[in-house]
C-alpha cells in the first residue's frame, strides 16, 4: 500500500475554480479534492447557505450539512457582482484547469463571463463545468432545482416506498449527490479527452438529467412491459427473495441474486426442501409467488439470531446483512478496517471510498472556514499584499459573512 503522505493523488497539479454551492456541486469537488486537486472555493459574501443548514453546528458554527462535503478545500469570498470581483475570478482562471459552478442559467453570461462569448477564447484549455437544475433551455430551462423536486419530477418518489405508505421521497439526497458523482465523471473525462486535443469544452450537467438517469431498473422496466412501475417497499421489482426480515435480535436484508444461491440460502436455513419447491424454481417463478415465499422465510428467521446468522451466511459466501444506524455503521470494526471513519483537526466524517493502490488520495484539509483562506489564496495567484488589502477594503474580497 502506497504511504499517503507522499503521494499527491491522482489529480495533483489539477487547479479547480469551484463556484458551487449547496450539495451537488461541493459533492463534486470534494471528490477531486480527495485525489489531489487543488479546490479554490469562491464563496458569495453572504457565504454558501449550507453552512447554516443545521443543527448541528461546530464549534465555528457551520453546520454539519457543510462540513459533509467541504473538506480538502480552501475557502474565498468574492463579491462576483462587481467588476473588481469579475477581475479577480478571471485571473484566478489564468491558471486553472477546470471551473465548476452552479450558477442559475444565464448568470455567468449576465456577468460577462459566459464560456462562448468569453471563456472558451480567453481560455482554450478550460474545463468549464455548469451545474442547474434543468439547463437553459426547454420547457423547464432556468427554473430552480432542489434534490427534493427533482426527485418527485424524474420518477423517484412514484418508486420509493409501499403501498400502505404512499410515495416517499429518498431518505438520501441521491439526485444532487448522484449529480455530484457524474460531475466529476465528466470533468474527467474532459480532462483526459484535453490530453489528446489540447482543448477543454464546456459540460451541461442537470439535476434532472442525472436524477433520470438513476431511475434504473424502472425505466428499463417500464420500457419492455409499458407497465408502469409502483413502490414495492424494501422488495425488489426484478428479483426474489431481495427483501427485509425480521429475526429475534434485528432486521435482516436478504438477497437470492440467482436460483443457486437461492438454494444454499435454503439449506443453510435448515429447510432444503423449500429450494426445490416448484414455485420457487426460479427467479421468475419466486417473483410471481413472493408473498408466499415471504411467509416462509420469515417463519424461518423469527426465532433466530440475526447477527449470528448473517455472520455464518456471509462466511459461506451467501449475501445477506444485518440493519444498522448511522452510529452502528460508523464504529463498525470494518468501517474502521476500510479507512472509512475518518477524522481530521476535529473533524469527522466518511473517508475516501476510491482505494488507488499506488497513489492513494487522503484528507489534508477540514472544511474551510468563510474566507479562511482568501489572502493566501490571492496572493499564490499573484496578488500583491496591496492589492489584497484593497480589495479587501472595497468589500470584493471578504472575511466575514454579510449578513443578506
Amino acid at each position: 500500500m502506497a504511504n499517503e503522505s507522499t503521494s499527491g493523488g491522482t489529480l495533483a497539479g489539477i487547479k479547480v475554480v469551484d463556484c458551487t454551492r449547496v450539495l451537488g456541486g461541493p459533492y463534486c469537488t470534494q471528490l477531486l479534492g480527495d485525489h489531489g486537486a487543488e479546490i479554490i472555493k469562491i464563496e458569495p459574501p453572504q457565504g454558501d447557505e449550507v453552512r447554516d443548514w443545521g443543527p448541528p453546528f461546530d464549534d465555528g458554527r457551520d453546520a454539519s450539512y457543510f462540513l459533509g462535503v467541504n473538506r480538502n478545500k480552501r475557502s474565498l469570498a468574492l463579491d462576483l457582482s462587481t467588476d473588481r470581483g469579475k477581475a479577480v475570478l478571471l485571473r484566478l482562471l489564468e491558471e486553472a484547469d477546470v471551473l465548476i459552478e452552479n450558477y442559475k442559467p444565464g448568470s455567468m453570461e449576465k456577468w460577462g463571463l459566459g464560456y462562448e462569448d468569453v471563456l472558451k477564447e480567453r481560455f482554450p484549455k478550460l474545463v468549464h463545468c455548469r451545474i442547474s437544475g434543468f439547463g437553459a433551455t426547454g420547457p423547464y430551462g432556468g427554473f430552480p432545482g432542489y434534490d427534493g423536486i427533482i426527485q418527485a419530477m424524474v420518477g423517484h418518489f412514484s418508486i420509493n416506498g409501499a403501498a400502505e405508505s404512499g410515495p416517499v421521497r429518498l431518505g438520501l439526497p441521491m439526485v444532487d449527490i448522484g449529480t455530484g458523482l457524474y460531475a466529476s465523471n465528466a470533468v474527467l473525462m474532459a480532462l483526459l479527452e484535453r490530453e489528446r486535443s489540447g482543448q477543454g469544452q464546456y459540460i451541461d450537467m442537470t439535476l434532472y438529467d442525472c436524477g433520470l438517469a438513476l431511475m434504473h431498473p424502472h425505466v428499463a422496466n417500464y420500457s419492455l412491459s409499458g407497465k408502469v412501475p409502483k413502490p414495492t417497499g424494501n422488495q425488489h421489482p426484478n428479483i426474489s427473495p431481495y427483501d427485509l426480515f425480521k429475526t429475534k435480535t434485528v432486521d435482516i436484508f436478504v438477497a437470492g441474486g440467482n436460483d443457486r444461491a437461492f438454494k444454499r440460502l435454503c439449506k443453510e436455513l435448515g429447510k432444503p426442501e423449500l429450494g426445490d419447491d416448484p414455485r420457487f424454481a426460479t427467479n421468475g417463478d419466486r417473483l410471481i409467488n413472493q408473498d408466499g415465499l415471504r411467509a416462509e422465510l420469515q417463519a424461518l428467521l423469527d426465532e433466530v439470531d440475526g447477527n449470528a446468522l448473517c455472520d455464518r451466511l456471509l462466511a459461506a459466501g451467501l449475501p445477506v446483512g444485518p440493519m444498522r444506524n448511522t452510529e452502528e455503521v460508523m464504529t463498525h470494526p470494518h468501517t474502521v478496517h476500510r479507512d472509512m471513519a475518518a477524522e481530521k483537526d476535529g473533524w469527522k466524517g466518511w473517508g475516501i471510498p476510491i482505494k488507488f493502490s499506488r497513489t492513494p488520495g487522503s484528507i489534508k484539509r477540514r472544511p474551510p472556514r468563510f474566507g479562511e483562506h482568501g489572502r493566501e489564496l490571492l496572493e499564490e495567484n499573484g496578488f500583491t499584499a496591496e492589492e489584497v488589502d484593497g480589495l479587501v477594503a472595497d468589500g470584493t474580497v471578504l472575511e466575514q459573512r454579510r449578513k443578506t
